[in-house]
């Protein structure tokens, strides 16, 4: 078996796929046929989730252990394939850099993913300002959208959206020029990964999905308080045309040439989240190991994984791997980023509370987590050992994983420990168990995830989310699962408060309703749907090499 590089092709051959089964994208990257899917499954598809302790600056490497795990079952004969989310051009000149793995643990072409892709986030930022654009001259010219009635621009609430960091367009005034350049009023960008579109794109699972989804999002209201959805103003199926080849999943590889599936990219801390569905249930269909990833914590992107996504796509994993450094440990347990790195016995002592509370997380959904520790050279032999020891004394497997230096060789024990307790699942597989019920109120859903999940006494809800609440009971979406905005820095609503906090309140100040995708947003804190730039954006270290290399698009690149 090939552990390098090659053509996507021999990628595609080795998943059983034909020539009319995916269309190449340039060097290195194809999109697979949707018809693919519904074929007779090829593999066992065995699906397995990577999380992690919530970030810290020090880093956690999700994206790098995946690649790694997969690299490693592979390098034990195993039929393993990736499904992960493609980067959003905001953080990859924003502050993280790309997101494609790191150092021998990688995605292949890495430039070609981090930059445009096969265009998807394109395609999803100009639906997403298509229905903008078709909401806006709705109202400009009085339309009574299907007799629904006309549109009262004040109450427009879709905004527009950009695939760049950008707090200038937070909020801003349109429309401004005179009569004929529009009806002035407020509004507002978000982050492409924060698009309700994005969001229903992941989630889809057919072209007549798709359509239907777009159809129902709502973007205004009119004079008598009737809300307008993209359908009234007659937008949903250009949508959908301009979505036709963005539905379908990319193939590339890892730098093992190993199969990756690279498809959609909503953010966990504003969204979902998750891959797309397709690919995850092409993975699926294609491995006997389905190896995936959920955004930033369990807490957040876990949550919603399991809630939201796995409850829409029939799915379950049968093993969760959380990842976590020493040096994240002990930014959990207070130590500073600039000493985070060195020996401190008693910081180390006091984040390992912050796992613990992951560990219960994952028991609460009926699964088992091992625990990944990522390995950093200036790692003690007696921190790692400190560490693995309160791992076991919690009841959960753990390995070291080295495949940022070693590739598919330094996953090979996380790789031995997933293959055990995957393969062990087979005569009884974990059966789903879900935080709530979608019968339960929106107000019990949302205190369910705050107590159970982040460990909050109580969530209180302010006079705007009760209004919001019970919009969405008037709209019929009372049902709905919640996609809980949440600060991804702790597990209560305030970035400054890292280990694992006893005894806080949650705060939802806000209910957004997307439904389209299917879901309730729950705003808490601070959260914003449109990132800023650091002081020093990575985008100043980026440049073009003289041999058409790109360099630093990843972080010490």
């Amino acid at each position: 078996m090939e552990f390098s590089t090659r053509p996507i092709q021999d990628v595609a051959a080795e998943l059983g796929l034909g020539h009319g089964d995916f269309e190449p994208y340039g060097r290195g990257k194809a999109k697979v046929d949707l018809s693919v899917i519904d074929r007779p499954a090829r593999g066992k598809g065995r699906l397995v989730l990577v999380s992690a302790i919530n970030p810290t600056p020090a880093g956690e490497g999700k994206t790098t252990t995946s690649i790694g795990l997969a690299m490693g079952l592979r390098r034990m004969g195993k039929n393993a394939v990736l499904a992960l989310r493609e980067p959003s051009l905001g953080p990859v000149f924003g502050v993280k850099g790309g997101g494609t793995g790191g150092g021998k643990a990688s995605l292949h072409p890495a430039d070609d993913i981090n930059l445009h892709f096969t265009g998807d986030i394109h395609a999803i930022t100009t639906a997403h300002n298509l229905l903008s654009a078709i909401t806006d001259n709705a109202a400009y010219f009085r339309d009574t959208n299907g007799g629904v009635g006309e549109i009262d621009a004040r109450q427009i609430s879709w905004g527009r959206a950009l695939d760049m960091n950008d707090r200038f367009l937070r909020n801003c005034v349109l429309g401004l020029g005179g009569k004929s350049h529009g009806i002035p009023r407020a509004d507002r960008f978000d982050i492409t990964a924060a698009s309700e579109i994005m969001a229903i794109l992941a989630l889809a699972k057919s072209h007549a999905d798709l359509e239907a989804r777009l159809g129902r999002v709502l973007v205004a209201s009119t004079f008598e308080g009737n809300p307008v959805r993209a359908a009234d103003v007659g937008a949903h199926t250009a949508m959908t045309a301009l979505l036709r080849d963005a539905l379908s999943p990319n193939l590339v590889q890892t730098l093992e040439g190993g199969p990756a599936l690279v498809h959609a990219g909503p953010f966990a801390n504003i969204a979902h989240g998750c891959n797309s569905i397709l690919a995850t249930r092409l993975a699926m269909a294609l491995g006997d190991y389905a190896i995936t990833e959920a955004g930033f914590g369990f807490d957040l992107g876990g949550e919603k994984f399991l809630d939201i996504k796995c409850r829409a796509a029939g799915i379950w994993p049968r093993a969760i791997v959380l990842v976590a450094t020493l040096r994240a440990l002990k930014m959990h347990g207070g130590a500073p980023t600039k000493t985070c790195g060195e020996p401190d016995a008693d910081a180390l002592a006091r984040g390992t509370e912050h796992l613990e509370k992951h560990l219960e997380n994952a028991a609460a959904f009926g699964l088992r987590p091992i625990v990944a520790i990522n390995v950093f050279p200036n790692d003690t032999e007696g921190e790692l050992a400190f560490v693995e020891s309160a791992v076991t004394r919690l009841g959960a497997r753990f390995a070291r994983s080295l495949v940022f230096a070693e590739g598919g060789a330094g996953g090979l024990d996380l790789a031995k420990v997933v293959a055990e307790v995957v393969d062990a699942t087979d005569l009884a597989p974990p059966a789903p168990r879900y935080v709530y019920e979608l019968g339960d109120p929106a107000e019990e859903k949302i205190r369910k995830i705050a107590r159970t999940i982040y460990g909050a006494r109580d969530v209180a809800f302010t006079a705007a989310a009760e209004k919001d609440l019970a919009r969405a009971r008037k709209l019929g979406c009372g049902d709905l699962p919640v996609c809980v905005a949440k600060t991804q820095l702790s597990l209560t609503d305030d970035p400054a408060r890292p280990g694992r906090p006893r005894d806080f309140q949650i705060t939802v100040r806000e209910v957004r309703v997307s439904a389209g995708a299917g879901f309730l947003v729950p705003l808490t804190g601070e959260m914003m749907t449109m990132p800023g730039l650091p002081r020093v954006p990575a985008a100043r270290g980026v440049k073009l090499l003289p041999d058409g290399r790109i360099k630093g698009l990843m972080q010490g690149d």
